[in-house]
């Protein structure tokens, strides 16, 4: 089979933010997330059918934070208060598992091999080594810088295993 794994386009990405948060979101093209980012990252491991790493997407605190509380209707204050502990509260981690999830969608495509999220490290979680080399590998990967009205922004990075 060839390979027709491709990255979703920064518009997709905006569109699917928005849809879930139901409010207007402003994605730029961004830096990759750093080593030292990762470490309080939430990072999302999508797999195939064969539970080999397919990609992995990390989101900055502040992103997971403030797309938690938008998803979830909490006020502002809610991711701030996340982001000021650094961590990610249980109520908010539920939503960015959600969103998470539902972001498979873009990751699925007619004639390649099915996609599914296996698993959400969150902030304080032990990353698995092989999902940490190919979130931060150069490559095929997709960084913005997504912005959540009222409420804040931060890093999304999008990498497909090798």
């Amino acid at each position: 089979m060839s390979d027709v794994s491709v990255l979703p386009g920064s518009l997709a990405v905006r569109n699917l933010f928005e849809d879930l948060l139901g409010r207007e979101v402003t994605v730029s093209p961004g830096e990759p997330l750093s080593a030292e980012e990762v470490r309080t990252a939430t990072v999302a491991i999508f797999t195939d059918a064969n539970q080999k790493i397919y990609a992995t997407m990390g989101m900055q605190l502040s992103l997971a934070a403030n797309a938690g509380a938008a998803l979830g209707l909490l006020p502002a204050g809610a991711a701030e208060d996340s982001i000021d502990e650094k961590q990610l509260f249980p109520n908010l981690a539920e939503n960015v598992f959600e969103l998470c999830n539902i972001f498979t969608s873009l990751l699925n495509r007619e004639g390649a091999p099915h996609v599914k999220l296996y698993q959400v490290i969150y902030p304080g979680m032990e990353l698995p080594g092989d999902a940490r080399a190919v979130l931060l590998a150069l490559g095929r990967r997709l960084d913005l810088m997504v912005e959540v009205s009222r409420y804040g922004k931060g890093k999304l990075s999008l990498s497909l295993a090798p």
